[in-house]
């Protein structure tokens, strides 16, 4: 467990963070001692907002999808900023509450609007940090789902989503090692805005999942954080998820 101080002098970029998991991540590292950079595509006010309750914080506005020159504008922008990042936090994803049976309502435009930005985006700014996360011996985090571990989650696009992404995280992890670590955190269901009305999948969670409680945006900061830090870990996913998954 990373403790006080221990990442005075890095940089941390986490991607969509205006709010809920990023918001909750970005001040785990800022608790850490890291330069945080909070990002967001269209909640400028919100992501502004937890850049300045930062200790040290600052903002940049960009979307993450398969836009090559976005993301490059992107890192640029952290790199003209802070001059250097170690660690990367894929955290920008998007989803469609789609029942699964609903075929003809998951359409190629859903599927390729949420590729966009949980696959194609992902990449994209990976590339672009690449080459300043080989200098800094950095890290990579990408913000998966027990969607893409099992038949089940928000979506049928969603989860195909999510399922890419892990097996991403561990190609990069064999191909930027050494220098880089690659690894994903696959939550399951956290209580933040966009779950609120969830009740029912809430309820099942509580009653099946050995920890007996959804999770919080803190529990998978916390995971995120260690994975960060764990200088001999990469290529993993690893299930934050109260046990959910061992017990279906």
């Amino acid at each position: 467990m990373p403790g006080a101080g221990s990442y005075d002098g890095k940089v941390v970029l986490v991607t969509g963070s205006s709010s809920g998991i990023g918001e909750a991540v970005a001040h785990a590292f800022d608790d850490l001692g890291a330069t945080v950079v909070v990002n967001s595509s269209t909640s400028v006010a919100a992501g502004e907002a937890v850049a300045a309750s930062l200790r040290s914080g600052s903002y940049v506005q960009g979307t993450v999808s398969g836009d090559e020159a976005a993301a490059g504008a992107l890192i640029d922008a952290v790199l003209e900023a802070h001059g250097r990042l170690d660690v990367l936090i894929n955290n920008a994803g998007t989803t469609a509450v789609i029942p699964h049976h609903d075929l003809e309502a998951a359409s190629v435009d859903e599927w390729r609007r949420i590729f966009e930005v949980n696959v194609f985006g992902t990449w994209a700014i990976t590339v672009a940090a690449a080459g300043a996360l080989r200098a800094a011996k950095g890290s990579v985090i990408n913000m998966g789902s027990i969607a893409g571990l099992r038949a089940t989650g928000s979506s049928i696009p969603y989860a195909s989503s999510k399922a890419a992404l892990h097996h991403m995280t561990i190609l990069l992890a064999k191909t930027l090692g050494p220098d880089v670590r690659v690894n994903a955190v696959a939550p399951g269901l956290v209580d933040t805005p966009w779950t609120a009305d969830w009740d029912f999948v809430r309820e099942v969670v509580h009653q099946v999942a050995p920890l007996k409680r959804s999770a919080t945006p803190e529990d998978v900061a916390e995971v995120v954080v260690d994975l960060a830090s764990a200088a001999y870990v990469t290529g993993q996913v690893v299930a934050v998820d109260g046990g959910l998954t061992i017990a279906t």
